[in-house]
């Protein structure tokens, strides 16, 4: 139980320890990033995406082979 209040407490501090970066000002006319909504996602959430089926295909994969066992 104490280690679960300690874990606890310890994230609820870190929410207020932890600041996020401020945005780019850009020159004044133009926005820091081009097109304007800003949104920082890349080719890496297609490795994610790729990762995660892979995963979860190997789990299918298991749980299939493991039920295959018990009959």
């Amino acid at each position: 139980m104490k280690k679960l209040l300690f874990t606890f407490f310890a994230m609820f501090m870190l929410t207020f320890v932890s600041n996020a970066q401020p945005p780019d000002p850009g020159d004044g006319e133009n926005p820091g990033c081009f097109p304007p909504p800003c949104v920082p996602i890349d080719g890496g959430l297609s490795w994610l995406l790729i990762a995660g089926t892979v995963y979860g295909g190997k789990k299918l994969y298991t749980a299939n082979a493991d039920k295959q066992e018990e009959l």
